[in-house]
């Protein structure tokens, strides 16, 4: 899920965002540029060594290129968030193609680095360099004559970390995810594939500027929301999903109060009779989103049902009686 694409893939991308007009390989218009570990929330500081430091050297890595070694030429490269944005002092990471491909057809990979202010040393000639925030791209084509060059990557990205609550209630995070998907669902532009399945709590994902609809599923029920969130560049959008849910615990007892039943059916339905969950077991557990439901259990051969009500926030044990 969050594997690198193939660099084949990868350059094919690039070319096109470069304006080279290679064309894309099938299957990948849905393919983004990188997989991205977590990063931390201190990635939309001041580049590491430069807060306050004020002035146009703040702002423009490499106002002194270091000489380079005979018959090659320096390119300081460096990203901003945005075309007028702070430079990014952290997350990222660099490739540079050679932008005419080799017999075999392919575009050589000639260097990469993952330093926020690389230097790249290379001979005379045309080149594409592709930088990546995330899941935020961009690739551009460089010239490189006889005199050394920097060069600036314009990258519209901020950062989005998601958590969930009930009845302003925390949410553990090994009890809620989040799909991330492109576009306003409130405006009926939401993309119907996810950007980035499966986001933790707390986790800072690196996305393109933009709007994003967040699906969060609260156990695996129905306990799902959804929301729109915005992602500005060089900031980090803290989001809180608020659920209308509470866990149940189901028993099967001959007595209130008395032991469960093991070996028992289970089937959760709405009451027009809409099935919600089915399990197998004496104590299963659901989180359910608030309203009315009905619980069957079938066991040795008979069935037994019972209406309950589920509010949110409030946990509860529900005991159909065999009778």
């Amino acid at each position: 899920m969050r594997a690198p694409a193939p660099l084949r893939t990868l350059f094919a991308l690039a070319l096109l965002a470069a304006g080279l007009g290679a064309p894309a390989p099938a299957g990948a218009q849905g393919l983004q540029p990188l997989g991205a570990p977590p990063v931390p929330a201190d990635s939309f500081g001041p580049p590491p060594g430069r807060a306050g430091s004020g002035g146009a050297s703040a702002r423009e890595p490499h106002a002194v290129l270091p000489q380079p070694p005979p018959g090659k030429v320096a390119l300081g490269a460096y990203a901003r968030f945005g075309a007028d944005g702070a430079p990014i002092g952290r997350g990222l990471s660099w490739r540079v193609f050679a932008d005419t491909p080799e017999a075999s057809g392919a575009f050589p990979l000639v260097a990469e680095s993952t330093d926020a202010f690389p230097v790249f040393f290379l001979n005379p000639g045309g080149y594409v360099v592709h930088v990546s925030y995330g899941f935020a791209s961009t690739a551009q084509r460089v010239q490189m004559g006889a005199t050394s060059r920097r060069e600036a990557f314009a990258l519209p990205a901020g950062g989005l970390r998601l958590s969930a609550d009930v009845v302003d209630k925390p949410i553990p995070a090994q009890k809620v995810t989040f799909d991330i998907f492109e576009g306003s669902f409130l405006q009926g532009r939401a993309s119907s594939q996810p950007y980035y399945r499966g986001a933790n709590t707390g986790e800072v994902v690196l996305l393109p500027e933009g709007t994003y609809h967040v699906v969060s599923a609260y156990g695996d029920a129905n306990a799902v929301v959804r929301a729109d969130v915005t992602v500005q560049p060089g900031k980090l959008t803290d989001a809180t999903v608020h659920h209308r849910a509470a866990q149940v615990t189901l028993k099967l007892v001959k007595i209130t109060g008395g032991e469960a039943q093991a070996d028992t059916q289970w089937t959760v339905t709405t009451p027009g009779g809409d099935t919600i969950k089915e399990s197998i077991g004496a104590f299963p557990q659901f989180v359910l989103t608030e309203g009315d439901y009905v619980a069957f259990a079938r066991n040795d051969g008979r069935t037994f049902s019972r209406e309950f009500k589920v509010e949110a926030g409030q946990d509860q044990e529900i005991q159909v009686l065999l009778k």
